[in-house]
């Protein structure tokens, strides 16, 4: 650990200096960049220093210990008791720091919720969800800004794809991906029979220009009038896109500005993001290739998480937390489940990282 800590502080040294560089400070981009770099090697340098001058100071408290006088033995004996507490804790903690980092963890996210199994009751758990992330992103201090839906004319949603742009949203979020199964008694339902229904969920990191480059050449672009539910018309103008990138295959579509531009901007975002996440997920082995692999199909078998509103429970099964706390959790308080599925993944990082 020690000589990956040496270099990290080397690096920080060697950006610092290329900070103070005029010719750095010229290209905003490199700076940026580099900023940024500096902001995340400050922190584990930080706690570095402050490890190693606990080091020397239980050093001087091991020779303090052959003195001959039995007072500074005994207050060297409780200044390592401390000392030594505190090396452990901040032995665990550059530990974490140096597990590699998920390089999308600071990125604005773009969330898609569908219905899946379940008709109308999913889709009204679609919306459901919608408000409880918005609630989360409220709390956050993060903007939701809705990119496309497509709702069923009785508050719900068949697809709400939304951006959530805030500090460190994607770190956050990007657990919610896969399916969310609901258990519960449907408005509709007169006979109090509770209805299992499935909703899922998308969690994609937001792509810049320098992460994906789109050929213009390579894409489909479509017109079309805006419609709402039932086949309505909602605009007189064609100001619906619909883009089709012809390598993949992948089809976005945003109809909800009554800009033609801004909904071609819009869905040009979708589908940066969406290629994004194609990149990543062909260059690690251990996501499958297709797009199922994160969202799951919309079966109820395929879940990551419960909502069961007869119990107000909520069960995650990838960690097997359970907790009684639906209203809670519905009405934003989300990180009662994140901050326990954040732990155990930064628990196995750490594994892996010492095997």
């Amino acid at each position: 650990m020690l000589d990956k800590l040496n270099g990290v502080e080397k690096r920080f040294l060697e950006v610092e200096k290329l900070l103070s560089d005029p010719e750095t400070v010229k290209d905003r981009a490199a700076f940026e960049k580099l900023s940024r770099e500096h902001a995340e090697l400050s922190r584990i340098v930080e706690a570095f220093r402050t490890y190693k001058q606990i080091l020397d100071q239980l050093e001087e408290s091991q020779e303090l210990l052959k003195d001959g006088d039995p007072d500074i033995k005994e207050l060297a004996r409780e200044e390592l008791t401390g000392l030594t507490a505190q090396r452990d804790a901040l032995e665990l903690d550059l530990r974490k720091m140096l597990v590699p980092k998920d390089p999308n963890d600071d990125k604005n996210v773009i969330v898609e919720i569908r219905a899946g199994t379940g008709g109308d009751e999913a889709a009204l758990f679609a919306a459901d969800l919608f408000r409880m992330y918005g609630r989360y992103a409220e709390g956050q201090r993060w903007k939701v800004e809705i990119m496309s839906q497509n709702d069923t004319g009785v508050g719900g949603f068949k697809e709400v794809i939304a951006m959530i742009q805030g500090q460190g949203a994607y770190s956050r979020l990007k657990y919610e991906s896969g399916t969310h199964r609901v258990q519960r008694v449907p408005t509709t339902e007169t006979q109090g029979r509770i209805h299992t229904s499935a909703v899922t969920v998308a969690v994609l990191p937001e792509a810049e220009e320098v992460d994906v480059a789109i050929d213009p050449n390579e894409l489909k672009i479509d017109v079309y009038r805006s419609t709402g539910p039932g086949g309505q018309s909602v605009n007189t103008t064609d100001s619906a896109v619909r883009i089709t990138h012809l390598p993949t295959g992948l089809v976005v579509t945003c109809q909800d500005e009554k800009s033609q531009i801004k909904n071609k901007a819009k869905a040009l975002k979708v589908l940066r993001a969406r290629l994004l996440d194609q990149m990543v997920r062909e260059q690690n082995a251990q996501r499958a290739a297709d797009r199922k692999s994160q969202i799951g199909d919309g079966d109820r078998s395929g879940r990551i998480r419960t909502y069961n509103f007869p119990q107000g429970r909520v069960t995650d099964h990838r960690i097997g937390l359970t907790l009684y706390k639906l209203d809670e959790i519905m009405q934003g308080h989300v990180d009662a489940v994140i901050e326990e599925l954040v732990t155990y993944y930064q628990t196995q990082a750490l594994q892996n990282a010492a095997s």
